[in-house]
Formats: structure tokens, C-alpha cells, sequence
């Protein structure tokens, strides 16, 4: 099943709803990098853990957006991780498996759709698979539905990821050394992601630049030894 060109539009313009939620005045408060967590995983994604973000390019005294690691929950029929982030008008949660052999996006839910992989999407490899020059790829199947369930649209994801490099950064949240990784997406729901995109992996802290291009300004924890 494809998708309708009507509902295509509306898909396309999917990868964008963050980047012009940034305009909308709503504020949220900034999170704040004082909360102490005993232990925080190379994945981070204990329930209660948050970060702060803002747009490359804002200043420190604009409006932040807030991931929050909401805790296990059941996404279909399976265990899942549930990421949320919030401000500006934005609201979209990410579900996923979090374990030593990687990360893997079973799916996402924006208000009004959820969109389903099956197979899970591995966004980041196994801890001790890190070096310059790794790469990995895989495909999806990809279903988008609306909050009744019922089924939209139906189509492929393609990805792959290259490490490209490692290097301190400075970034608002403070100063970290990263794994820098270049993702490339095609599928065949007209654009349904931007097609390439890069992300600062940082290990016990998290992303310090996501794809969507929010670079971290605060957390509420404290990496353990071995983090930063």
C-alpha cells in the first residue's frame, strides 16, 4: 500500500515539524544538569534521565527543547524504551531497545500518526563495535497509521551510518568528546526523513548533536566514570 499524493504532502513535510516548531512561542524550562544518577549507561536511558537542547545558531537565553527517558513501556507487543521530547510546540516520542549489542528504533508516534519499522531500526551499534570508519546499514519496513490504528501508508526505509570522526567539541551542555556519524535515509514515502543528516554520539552522556540539528545545553546527571 502507498501512500495517497495527498497524504504523501503531508509526509514529506514530517522531517520539518521540528525545525518550524522552533519559531512557535511556547516556552519550556531549561533543564538543569544537578540531579546525580548512581549509574548511567554507555546508552543512556534510565527512566527519569533529561536533556536540554537548543537549535545550532540561538543563543543560551532562547526557549529549550527537553528529551526526557519516560521509562519501559509496551510499544505493540514488545518492551520498549520510551524517549519524549517536548517545547516549542513539539511532541514526539521515540520508542525503542536499549541493550550492550545497540540501539534500535522500533518506532515513533508524532500527535495524529504513529510510524511503525519492522525490523527495528539499529541507530547505534554495539558498544564495543566504536571505531573511525565503522560502518552499518539496514532496511525497514516502514506502516504509518493514525491514532485509531488504522492503517495510512506503507513503504521501505534504507539507512546506513558512517563514523567519520572523533573529537572534542564545546557545546552550551559543556565540553565532550564524540563520535561523529554521518546517517544517509531513503524511502519510499516520499522523503519521509531528511536524507542525510550527522550526529555527535557522546558515551554515559548521549547525543550531543542530534540529527535534527539541536545541540545539548544541560542534563540532569552526572556521568559515571568512564563518561564525561
Amino acid at each position: 500500500m502507498s501512500a495517497s499524493p495527498s497524504l504523501r504532502v503531508w509526509l514529506t513535510a514530517l522531517p520539518f515539524l521540528l525545525p518550524l516548531a522552533a519559531c512557535a512561542p511556547q516556552a519550556t524550562t531549561t533543564v538543569q544538569a544537578s540531579t546525580p544518577v548512581s549509574a548511567v549507561s554507555f546508552y543512556p536511558h534510565e527512566t527519569g534521565l533529561a536533556w536540554s537542547y537548543l537549535p545550532e545558531g540561538e543563543g543560551s537565553g532562547a526557549p529549550a527543547y527537553t528529551l526526557r527517558a519516560l521509562g519501559v513501556t509496551v510499544y505493540g507487543s514488545q518492551s520498549a524504551q520510551a524517549f519524549q521530547l517536548a517545547g516549542r510546540g513539539a511532541d514526539q516520542t521515540w520508542y525503542r531497545t536499549v541493550d550492550a549489542s545497540g540501539v534500535r528504533l522500533l518506532g515513533l508516534r508524532k500527535p495524529g500518526v504513529n510510524i511503525r519499522l519492522e525490523p527495528a531500526w539499529l541507530e547505534l551499534p554495539a558498544q564495543t563495535a566504536w571505531r573511525l570508519g565503522l560502518t552499518w546499514q539496514g532496511q525497514s519496513q516502514i506502516t504509518v497509521s493514525g491514532d485509531d490504528g488504522k492503517e495510512q501508508a506503507r513503504g521501505t526505509l534504507n539507512y546506513s551510518y558512517t563514523v567519520q570522526d572523533r573529537r572534542t567539541v564545546q557545546t552550551p551542555g559543556g565540553r565532550f568528546e564524540v563520535w561523529v556519524v554521518t546517517r544517509q535515509i531513503s524511502d519510499t514515502l516520499g522523503g519521509l526523513f531528511p536524507a542525510t543528516q550527522q550526529l555527535w554520539f557522546a558515551p554515559y552522556v548521549g547525543e550531543v548533536r542530534t540529527p535534527e540539528g539541536l545541540l545539548l545545553t544541560g542534563r540532569n546527571f552526572s556521568a559515571r566514570p568512564g563518561g564525561q
